[in-house]
């Protein structure tokens, strides 16, 4: 789903995995793994993404960056 953040354009989330995909504005992918239902909710909720990122996702949980 794309998002209205300065940092970051789209979010997106694979409930059966565990898996919350984020693209940033400079076009980066990256998938962080194990990250609860929970998490991405108060993620798309929150009112600063790239705030609520830093904060409760970026070192918490493990991520891969995907080629373009």
């Amino acid at each position: 789903m794309h998002v209205q953040s300065t940092a970051i354009s789209d979010i997106a989330y694979d409930d059966r995995h565990g898996k919350l995909l984020v693209r940033f504005n400079d076009g980066d992918l990256y998938v962080y793994v194990g990250v609860p239902g929970e998490v991405h909710r108060c993620f798309v909720e929150a009112p600063s993404k790239g705030r609520y990122f830093s904060e409760a996702i970026r070192d918490r949980y493990p991520f891969n960056r995907m080629s373009a």
